[in-house]
């Protein structure tokens, strides 16, 4: 898939546009010295990572203010999803935010370098955590998000484990799942009370987007 395509697809401005082709040439770039995506998807990044991660936006609830990305990586979804959000909040552009607060959760000190120049240079204020996810999640100054996501970060067993001290009630997990998705909440619903909905991904046929609200523990239930 092209930019062009992209474009078409999601219909983003030019100075978000600008945005993801800044992104893509330092994921490249970078690339070379740290080993932030599979290989054989950089020649298709704004299909195998752009589009993947833009297609949760429209799943992000209207009034979201803050989105807690797990695991971001090399960015996906979180740092998308914030270059998307960024659109929508004119205040972005003088590097405040009263829009959608992006929180990427990334304990390689490498991976998070990358995310702060991607950050750096295309103008967009998140915040950035280089820390395990334990450690965040189990901070007695932890808050909840309006919106938690991940991809390819876990089966939900460990990731609702790690999501938990996150939810509140108004919050939506958006979760990047492959074709064990089926099997993993068959496993889950024995240690866990949640609503769940299956979206289909956009860019694997086998793939689905986990959709989890109303997040709990069951009573009674020791989690192994």
């Amino acid at each position: 898939m092209s930019a062009s395509a992209f474009v078409g697809r999601f219909d983003v401005s030019r100075e978000t546009l600008g945005r993801l082709e800044t992104y893509a040439d330092l994921l490249k770039r970078w690339q070379k010295t740290i080993n932030l995506v599979a290989p054989k998807t950089l020649d298709d990044v704004w299909y195998r990572h752009f589009v993947d991660s833009a297609q949760l936006f429209p799943l992000v609830p209207d009034g979201a203010r803050r989105l807690i990305d797990l695991g971001s990586g090399a960015g996906f979804p979180g740092l998308v999803l914030a270059i998307l959000a960024a659109e929508r909040d004119p205040w972005q552009k003088l590097g405040q935010r009263r829009g959608l607060d992006v929180t990427l959760v990334e304990s390689d000190t490498r991976k998070a370098a990358f995310l702060r120049e991607v950050a750096r240079q295309t103008g967009i204020a998140v915040d950035i955590m280089s820390t395990r996810i334990e450690s965040m999640t189990n901070s007695a100054n932890v808050e909840s998000a309006d919106v938690i996501t991940a991809r390819a970060l876990a089966p939900l067993v460990r990731l609702f484990e790690l999501a938990e001290p996150l939810f509140a009630p108004q919050t939506v997990g958006l979760f990047l799942k492959g074709k064990t998705v089926d099997d993993e909440v068959v496993s889950v619903r024995q240690h866990w009370e949640f609503g769940l909905e299956l979206k289909e991904s956009v860019t694997d046929a086998e793939g689905r987007i986990a959709v989890i609200r109303h997040l709990k523990r069951k009573k009674g239930v020791l989690i192994p």
